[in-house]
């Protein structure tokens, strides 16, 4: 999963970097739409942590058939919401990006690329809850197969469509999005066959499922979909805040958020292999194994991201004007990741605690953990260490933030297992 969760992340870097030669314009244009994209994802992954949650309990109890048909269920579910979020989307999207402090320059870029970033976002929701499933059932090698596969058509596609090829002048910032569509709909195609001839799909019994299940699954789901949006509500606010301090610092700061996701790529890894696994462990009642594994997670993730913040923050300048192509945006991209990536560790351990939550019965400590960490420690930070110190201000900021949100996450799991072992 870490491998293909590092080509998939990989390719939305290289995205933007692709971009940012177009411009500084069109690469503030696609900043602006990252919260909103997160937003989708949010969704997205609430519902995947549902279905992953369900099944893999449902498997660990024995119950093969009830997986089979909460496996058919829960993908049909989650494509018709992902598909009424989209138009929702679609259809406010004037009046959302103004309120973020996009200019009505970045409104016409925008434009043209919301729609196939919209239809992108909608196939890679769907191939995701198919990826959900195949981990569900303890296969993460296909999934992590599909990510590598899917990113390299992305990469391929993306200079011939954003700057052409030969006399076709090539199709710009919107280029990006197509190239997206064509390689998620190619992922689609491969794996819609795998998972019926693996025989994790049930055909009857569906409607008794759903009436039997509704509950659990909103249990589950709600407050993990609450959780993941409070990410990109964040986002949207951060992007308010940066966009006081210029374009400039709108498009640093709009790669800085897709390196983020990119470098956190082993915890992103884990918060999709560890819930199935924890999910087992809860439905056959081994809570040993369970903190064993929470140690493992909790040693991997702050020890990996302490080693990566600290590399790329010493080859920030190199890093930055790779990526960005423009000295002043690349002035301002190494500032924040000086400060930012080192952070991580902890933000790592948060991310981990509140996926973890959601597999083990806790979901409503996993969303107010989300809520805190975004609400109480970050945003705060962020907008106090931007009106004391511009954009090195906004960086230290972000880096407490995140500091303070894993002592908090990490305190809060061992009070909740202990109380819990404590009620055993």
């Amino acid at each position: 999963m870490a491998i293909g969760v590092f080509a998939l992340l990989g390719f939305q870097l290289v995205d933007s970097a692709f971009i940012a030669r177009l411009g500084t314009a069109p690469l503030a244009a696609q900043s602006y739409t990252f919260p909103l994209t997160f937003l989708i994802i949010g969704i997205q992954v609430g519902l995947g942590i549902a279905i992953a949650a369900l099944i893999s309990r449902a498997l660990g109890a024995g119950e093969t058939r009830r997986a089979r048909r909460l496996g058919s269920l829960v993908l049909g579910v989650g494509g018709v919401v992902i598909g009424l979020l989209v138009g929702v989307l679609w259809l406010a999207q004037t009046p959302i990006f103004a309120r973020l402090g996009a200019s009505a320059e970045s409104l016409v870029l925008i434009r043209g690329y919301w729609g196939p970033q919209l239809l992108a976002a909608w196939l890679g929701a769907v191939l995701y809850f198919g990826y959900s499933l195949c981990r569900a059932h303890g296969d993460t090698r296909l999934p992590g197969k599909l990510m590598v596969l899917t990113s390299l058509i992305n990469l391929l596609l993306d200079p011939l469509l954003i700057f052409g090829v030969g006399p076709w002048a090539g199709l710009g910032l919107p280029g990006a999005a197509w190239a997206t569509v064509i390689a998620f709909a190619s992922g689609g195609l491969i794996l819609w066959p795998r998972l019926r001839r693996a025989d994790w799909l049930g055909r009857s019994g569906l409607l008794p499922e759903a009436r039997r299940s509704a509950r659990p699954f909103a249990g589950i789901a709600g407050p993990a979909m609450v959780s993941q949006l409070m990410p990109p509500l964040a986002a949207m606010l951060a992007i308010a805040i940066v966009s006081r301090l210029g374009e400039t610092a709108v498009a640093a700061w709009g790669l800085a958020s897709r390196l983020e996701t990119l470098s956190l790529m082993l915890v992103l890894a884990l918060t999709m292999s560890l819930p199935p696994w924890l999910g087992r462990c809860y439905g056959a009642g081994d809570w040993g194994q369970i903190q064993r594994l929470m140690r493992v997670a909790a040693i991997a993730v702050v020890g990996w991201q302490l080693l990566l913040g600290l590399i790329m923050a010493l080859s920030a300048p190199w890093v930055a004007q790779g990526l960005a192509g423009n000295p002043d945006i690349g002035d301002d991209l190494a500032l924040l990741i000086r400060f930012l990536l080192p952070s991580y560790a902890l933000l790592g351990l948060c991310m981990i605690v509140v996926s973890a939550g959601n597999a083990l019965g806790w979901p409503l400590r996993a969303m107010l953990m989300s809520s805190a960490r975004l609400f109480v420690c970050y945003l705060p930070c962020l907008w106090l260490g931007m009106l004391v110190g511009g954009l090195k201000g906004l960086a230290i900021g972000a880096a407490l933030g995140n500091l303070l949100a894993g002592l908090l996450a990490w305190r809060l799991y061992r009070i909740t297992m202990g109380n819990t072992l404590g009620s055993r």
